[in-house]
């Protein structure tokens, strides 16, 4: 039986770039569509269905921030990293808010975008195990049907949060430093920063935490990363 392609969407509005980014993707072994403006991202999102978007955040008409907020709306398994210019430290942020999984800064390396797409499919997939549920309190982590629960109820959480989820989960009271996480999460040859982290777990307090502010289960250790507390 032939192997299924990953599916990638490329949103870029600069045709250069764009085909770059297509052309080496191709290479890579990658099914890849191509979409032009945020309006055009949107209508292939429903009839392509892609694993993975690569999203340039300037798009003209619906900005790339718009379009990533949808995606999390409507379709929380996909995954995106996006393409931002030199100094959008702002928008970049924004961006990982609204739930990107990574982001790129233009001009990069396709072998290195290559590599961030391989390590957030990891995140994604995972490997198989037997059924595990792992639990603290009213939380409940399914590894199996990668699903979280928190009071019987349901929650959404992307890849990435799901992997942050569980390795918390799996190390409980143990300090967690952020390049260890950085690491584990998004893979040993990981070229962003720390902040792209902290944004990440600031997205998972708000989803589990019943008081984000002063959370019970996420602890900051000042000056080196996290901890998870685990209820007695």
């Amino acid at each position: 039986m032939k192997e299924k392609k990953t599916r990638i969407l490329v949103v870029e509005d600069e045709e250069s770039i764009r085909r770059f980014i297509t052309l080496n993707l191709f290479a890579a072994g990658y099914q890849v569509e191509e979409a032009i403006t945020g309006e055009e991202a949107l209508s292939k999102l429903k009839m392509f269905i892609p694993d993975v978007v690569v999203l340039d955040l300037m798009l003209p008409g619906i900005s790339g921030l718009e379009v990533c907020q949808k995606i999390r709306q409507s379709m929380p398994e996909t995954l995106v990293i996006m393409l931002t210019a030199k100094g959008q430290d702002t928008d970049k942020i924004l961006g990982l808010e609204l739930g990107a999984d990574d982001y790129m800064v233009k001009p990069f390396n396709p072998f290195e975008l290559i590599a961030r797409i391989k390590a957030v499919l990891r995140r994604s997939v995972g490997p198989r195990e037997t059924k595990q549920i792992l639990s603290c309190g009213d939380l409940c982590l399914d590894i199996t049907s990668n699903k979280f629960f928190k009071l019987q109820t349901e929650i959404e959480l992307t890849p990435t949060e799901f992997a942050l989820l569980k390795i918390f989960m799996e190390n409980p009271e143990r300090a967690l430093k952020r390049n260890e996480m950085l690491n584990a999460v998004w893979g040993e040859d990981y070229f962003g920063d720390t902040k792209t982290l902290d944004v990440h777990i600031r997205r998972l307090r708000e989803k589990i935490e019943d008081n984000p502010s002063q959370p019970k289960y996420i602890r900051t250790v000042w000056g080196s990363g996290y901890r998870w507390q685990q209820e007695s």
